[in-house]
């Protein structure tokens, strides 16, 4: 069945060939919690019931689940550091040994068995309200400090009690905070190159920090990819926008910044510092088993508001990286590595400084090509704008533009599936989108996104793919295709377990059910089948972002971001009181551990 004939049927349908079921009855069974089956006489991978919608100021699981909340804003990232102040009273010198704000993606490296390991956390950002006892009032250099320390990345080494199983965070040489104030390294193509560098850089290789840190992904050698994301939030340009059409435009930089990061730090004011942005939007590269190690902005990746980063072993075992572009209307990329991963290491060279990166177009008809983004390929010349290979890195979208890739709905995470190798990703919505659909974005106003699917046929090195909508998002009155019980919106974070269970957690607009409103969701899905159950539900307003496991799958780790968002100084708790319930207090980030109380396998 085509991709226009799904789209153009009904729910039953079109769930039936998303999934892969044999007919709409079985694609339709499927999709009850508790029915249907895997599949060729295949156990079912979904073993737990759905769970209905939720407005509570808690995180709800199915029976037999439990969660710890493990690791909130504030917390120590060693057990002797600086507690907490319920007030946000904390210092920047004492942030800068905490939890940053707004937990996003991470990632577990086990140790010894994997009952202890390192766990690297996100920051993306700061509800500057909540953050300090005044919120934005009286700015001031210090506020600023605590800000830019709230941001960038935690590591911390944590363990799980034999005799009950909880985690804990444990004293480590290994525990350390990279903020915006950490000095960072430039690799890669654009190392060095004059649209780098500042008055405080004239090298153009030396940063201070990483910000916006969304999602993430580990490599293959034991590595963290830590990715910047919105960053044209932090920079101030002046009174008038940029012209129409220059690359701070496409970049999104405006004429006003939310953060008066700028009004104590010049390297944010771009009239004084017009190249310090230029120096974020990468990925970053972090060891967490070497805490004297500097970070590595990969320029190789190209520059963008990164979502998370995959990594893969090419055919030839060079290192393939999957990305989204979180905006509307930007692309999805690949790089793919110029040598096999143990050869550059073999030679102390990264895996990632040297290779091309593609930009992806989808067809009309289901099939795709990797477009190469090369300096002197046609519409990436001089005579186009771009002087060199560093410049089409450094302005990738507009190289991307050139060359006729396809403007997605907001693509963010994505992720590979086990054994079969196809790559998934998500669209989360796109609004503006009110004319020019195309079969890749088929709804105008998509309000509640959708799912793609792009296999390459088991080579990661592909320049050709075929492509499909994996879902749409939504209610039935916007064409969604899955279940009405089950209905979600705005897809964000995306990755599969080592069983093959899709996870699918939300940040958005969310349909109702049964007339009933609800949280952002995390739900599990069984690719085979069309099995689809809703699984976890936050506190109001907070987005379910960050996921990964232990190995033997017990332990899951989950991220509860900026939960009760909408509090203000005077009311902190106006929206959510979550995770601590002080009468005193105010709504955190944090990460989460989940468990089954019978301590099996989570999802099974």
């Amino acid at each position: 069945m085509s991709r226009r004939t799904v789209l153009a049927g009904g729910l039953a349908t079109a769930t039936a060939s998303f999934f892969g079921a044999a007919n709409p009855a079985e694609a339709a069974a499927a999709t009850r919690p508790g029915g249907g089956h895997g599949g060729h006489g295949k156990p079912r991978l979904l073993g737990f019931p759905a769970i209905p919608p939720s407005v509570a100021d808690q995180v709800m699981l199915p029976p037999g689940y439990q969660y710890q909340v493990l690791f909130p804003w504030g917390h120590p990232i060693e057990p002797s550091g600086p507690a907490f102040a319920e007030n946000a009273g904390n210092s920047a010198a004492e942030q800068a040994r905490q939890a940053g704000d707004h937990h996003d993606g991470m990632w577990f490296f086990p140790l010894r068995g994997g009952r202890s390991g390192l766990l690297c956390v996100n920051h993306e950002c700061t509800t500057e309200q909540l953050l300090h006892t005044d919120g934005r009032a009286n700015w001031s250099a210090e506020k600023t400090a605590k800000s830019l320390a709230a941001h960038g990345v935690s590591v911390i080494e944590i363990e799980q009690n034999h005799r009950d199983d909880r985690w804990r965070i444990v004293e480590s040489r290994f525990a350390r905070r990279v903020t915006m104030t950490t000095p960072t390294e430039v690799t890669g193509p654009a190392a060095g190159h004059r649209l780098l560098r500042t008055s405080a850089d004239p090298s153009g290789v030396r940063v201070l920090g990483t910000l916006n840190n969304c999602a993430s992904g580990p490599t293959p050698w034991n590595t963290y990819l830590t990715c910047e994301e919105t960053i044209n939030k932090y920079f101030y340009y002046g009174e008038q926008p940029p012209p129409a059409g220059s690359a701070e435009d496409r970049y999104g930089i405006g004429s006003e910044s939310p953060y008066p990061w700028y009004t104590t730090d010049s390297r944010f004011d771009m009239r004084k510092e017009p190249n310090e942005y230029n120096r974020f939007g990468w990925v970053v590269e972090v060891d967490p088993f070497d805490p004297s190690s500097k970070p590595k902005k990969r320029t190789a990746l190209g520059r963008m508001e990164h979502e998370n980063a995959v990594v893969v072993r090419g055919r030839h075992g060079e290192a393939v990286v999957y990305m989204g572009d979180d905006t509307q209307f930007d692309y999805f990329y690949k790089f793919v590595g110029a040598e096999p991963i143990h050869q550059a290491l073999r030679h102390r060279r990264s895996p990632l400084d040297r290779g091309t990166l593609y930009v992806a177009r989808f067809e009309e008809d289901g099939s795709g090509t990797w477009l190469p983004l090369v300096h002197g390929r046609p519409g990436l010349t001089e005579a186009d704008g771009f002087a060199d290979q560093a410049e089409v890195l450094i302005h990738a979208r507009l190289a991307a533009d050139a060359v006729g890739a396809t403007p997605m709905d907001r693509p963010e995470w994505c992720t590979v599936q086990p054994r079969t190798g196809a790559v998934f990703f998500t669209c989360t919505n796109n609004t503006a989108r009110t004319e020019s659909v195309n079969a890749a974005n088929p709804r105008l106003n998509n309000r509640f996104g959708h799912i793609m699917k792009i296999d390459e046929g088991g080579n990661p090195s592909a320049k050709t793919f075929e492509w499909d909508i994996f879902l749409l998002a939504g209610d039935q009155a916007s064409g969604a295709t899955v279940p009405p019980d089950q209905a979600f919106g705005s897809p964000d974070g995306l990755w599969f377990d080592a069983a093959g269970r899709l996870w699918i957690q939300t940040d958005g607009t969310q349909p109702m059910v049964n007339g009933a409103p609800q949280n952002n969701q995390m739900l599990a899905a069984d690719t085979r089948t069309g099995d689809i159950r809703r699984f976890l539900v936050g506190p109001p307003r907070s987005e379910i972002t960050g996921i990964t496991a232990t190995p033997d799958g017990r332990s899951l780790f989950v991220n509860i971001q900026h939960p009760g968002d909408s509090g203000t100084p005077d009311n902190p708790r106006a929206s959510s009181n979550w995770p601590d319930f002080s009468p005193t207090g105010r709504p955190r980030s944090a990460t989460i551990v989940i468990t089954r109380k019978d301590g099996g396998v989570i999802g099974g």
